[in-house]
């Protein structure tokens, strides 16, 4: 599988993105030919200049986009939030609507997912604002020269994942930095409030540098490409590029991109448990029975000794987080508990497929399971059983004929 780790040790803006992935390209030839795509956008005096530059000693790229000359990078990255689509008191009076932003992209040469895929962003971003600001979408206006350098820097985004073509997307918890920064509305906590609008339910954390690191455009990419957030998996790591922003800090200021493969699938699961000691073995069979039946991964039983040495069960539940609500309820409905444990494991998983083989018992069913340097081959229990059955044999007997 084919898996893009982002670590986002000093959050992420659309600049340092597309830089870091830039740098994951393969050639010399596919670098110049993604400068040569963004160059011809039909964006109004945009020019986007990729450039080496060596923070504390690490090597990487910095994506500068200039609107009529003028470098918005320096602003861009790490920046007020207001200039990722307000902008500067000289230009105030030029705005765009996401209407406009539309028909901009509607005309851009790139393929129809990447336009989709801009749109896709720029939503999320005006329906934070709207949040934000407690006014309707349709009300949301972008500044001129912020929309030309955000459109560069989301367009480059969704270019470059459209080359790489990864099969997944995994990123860091996001640090959003600490204190407070200027914008267009005033004075406003870090994160700025349509920063923390689309990084709702994506794993956030703070610490010691003060400004913003996370900027609206460089969470609105994270949110919609990103499938997950969560440790790097395990991977063969092919390539790595580190995408720098403009401001320095004790910490290489910088977006860490890795390009790898991994064919183990890891995956967060939810594990449900309760106490149970006053149910009939039935009762919690027919419990398990209705668990299994909505999807539940794994459910099963520990024998347990509790309070005032009472024999008791222990009853398990394996889902993914999506099922978490369902599993829960249907837990308090089919049993006698009153109270449910939760606990977030990783689970690492083989690549699992089941094939058909001729035998001379006749076609029987074969799992495979792949992973980790490892490869088993077993064939299915059913099978092997009416075989048995059939020639009155033992399971043994009947796969050592195989």
């Amino acid at each position: 599988m084919k898996t893009i780790y982002l670590d986002l040790s000093m959050g992420a803006a659309g600049d340092m993105l597309c830089a870091a992935l830039y740098e994951l390209l393969g050639s010399s030839e596919e670098k110049a030919s993604y400068v040569t795509v963004m160059n011809a956008l039909g964006l109004d005096g945009v020019e986007v200049t990729p450039e080496k530059v060596i923070k504390l000693g690490v090597t990487g790229t910095h994506m500068t986009v200039k609107v009529d000359g003028v470098s918005e990078g320096a602003h861009h990255d790490h920046h007020d939030h207001s200039d990722d689509h307000h902008g500067h008191d000289h230009h105030e009076h030029h705005h765009s609507s996401l209407k406009d932003i539309e028909a901009i992209v509607a005309a851009m040469p790139v393929s129809d997912k990447v336009k989709k895929d801009v749109m896709s962003i720029y939503t999320l971003l005006a329906k934070a604002e709207s949040a934000a600001h407690g006014v309707p979408v349709t009300d949301i206006h972008f500044h001129e020269v912020g929309t030309k350098d955000a459109i560069a820097d989301i367009t480059g985004v969704c270019v470059l994942m459209e080359k790489l073509a990864p099969d997944k997307v995994i990123a860091s918890p996001v640090h959003v930095g600490s204190g407070h920064v200027r914008c267009a509305h005033g004075v406003l906590p870090v994160p700025a409030p349509a920063t923390a609008n689309i990084l709702k339910d994506v794993p956030i954390y703070g610490g010691r540098i003060q400004g913003e690191l996370c900027t609206p455009t460089g969470a609105a990419c994270l949110k919609y490409f990103v499938n997950a957030f969560a440790d790097m998996p395990v991977m063969r790591v092919a390539k790595t590029g580190y995408g720098m922003g403009a401001k320095d800090f004790e910490q290489v200021n910088c977006v860490r991109a890795m390009l790898g493969l991994s064919d183990e699938k890891s995956k967060d699961v939810i594990e449900l448990s309760c106490n149970l000691d006053d149910m009939t073995p039935e009762k919690i069979s027919f419990c398990m029975e209705r668990l299994f039946e909505a999807g539940a991964l794994d459910v099963y039983t520990i024998p347990i000794v509790m309070k005032k040495s009472r024999l008791g069960t222990m009853l398990c539940v394996m889902c993914t987080p999506e099922q978490r609500e369902d599993i829960i309820r249907l837990i308090f409905k089919y049993t006698t508990t009153i109270g449910v444990r939760e606990n977030v494991s990783h689970r690492y998983t083989m690549k699992r497929s089941i094939g058909k083989v001729n035998t001379q018992y006749g076609e029987m069913r074969v799992k495979r399971s792949e992973g980790f340097g490892e490869e088993r081959v077993k064939y299915e229990y059913e099978d092997l059983a009416r075989v048995a059955r059939n020639i009155k044999e033992s399971i043994d007997k009947v796969e050592k004929n195989l």
